[in-house]
């Protein structure tokens, strides 16, 4: 399964049973924990997502409200004897200033815990099955966005026409990778008569804090579903400029230029009660939008 659990929808204040950001992208029997705001280990138990299966946290930028909840995440990790190793990634200083709580607390974790400093726009994990990258945004202090992109999966076999040529069932792997099959009399059975593309692997991508910026639309162009903020409604995009935040139209455009199939917007400024009026707004550009309400998992 590839999807997208939101933890925390809200910005800098916690309001109206809104949490800071914070969401958990599951891919592949792994959960990957995406900015991890103040209250956000309470949230995982509310919503049963498995704190055992997290491998990897991935910080966007330093403002309390995206990772004030990591070090009390990291402490209880420990006091529960968690055992699988964790890495985390995070601009400068996060590194030095985990290491400095640890340090003061004279904590010792029960696993092995790897800090790894973003920066600038690089690849951070790579499997046979999964890529995730981080891409610079325009925000107030150094901020990255996160692409998680499945890599395309082998070609699809199609048996019928493989017994047809009389092909062997022991080289129908080499198949799948796209490998001819030569006969015993030198004749070639060319992949494309046995087999046929897969489907394009499928691609998410959190775009952090973020002022209205067309720069991002290189790393996320095409993607299935992208979590763009929206700080305020459109009445006040001189507001979201002057703060480096964004507004429901502006993330609706970016995700419109971007070709994306799906919008995620968050991040409401807590001068809001409702969000009804976000989705409304970011609809009238682009149709596919749906608020990141908390405890909704999003299928990519």
């Amino acid at each position: 399964m590839f999807a997208v659990t939101i933890l925390g929808n809200n910005s800098a204040v916690p309001a109206f049973d809104r949490h800071p950001t914070s969401q958990v992208v599951t891919y592949d029997g792994n959960n990957f924990l995406v900015d991890c705001g103040e209250g956000t280990q309470i949230q995982l138990i509310k919503y049963k997502i498995r704190r055992s299966k997290i491998s990897h946290i991935f910080i966007s930028h330093l403002h309390g409200d995206h990772y004030f909840g990591l070090i009390g995440l990291l402490n209880t990790l420990g006091l529960l004897g968690h055992q699988q190793e964790l890495h985390v990634y995070g601009p400068n200083p996060l590194k030095d200033i985990i290491e400095l709580q640890l340090k003061v607390a004279y904590t010792h974790l029960s696993f092995a815990l790897h800090l790894h400093t973003i920066s600038g726009p690089c690849t951070l994990v790579e499997t046979d099955k999964i890529t995730i990258k981080c891409f610079p945004v325009n925000h107030r202090v150094e901020c990255y966005g996160f692409s998680f992109e499945e890599k395309k999966p082998p070609r699809k076999l199609l048996p019928e026409k493989a017994i047809e040529h009389k092909i062997p069932a022991v080289f129908y792997e080499r198949l799948k990778t796209g490998e001819d099959y030569m006969t015993k009399d030198g004749a070639t059975i060319e992949n494309e008569w046995v087999t046929e593309p897969a489907e394009k692997g499928k691609s998410y991508a959190f775009c952090a804090d973020t002022k209205y910026d067309e720069a991002i639309l290189q790393h996320i162009a095409g993607f299935d579903m992208i979590y763009h903020e929206t700080t305020y409604l459109d009445n006040l995009r001189e507001r979201a400029i002057e703060r480096f935040h964004s507004t429901s139209k502006q993330a609706a455009e970016i995700a419109k230029r971007a070709g994306v199939k799906k919008l995620l917007i968050g991040h409401f400024s807590s001068k809001y009660d409702t969000l009804d009026e976000f989705e409304k707004e970011a609809r009238e550009v682009f149709p596919d939008t749906a608020l990141a309400l908390e405890g909704v998992a999003f299928t990519i």
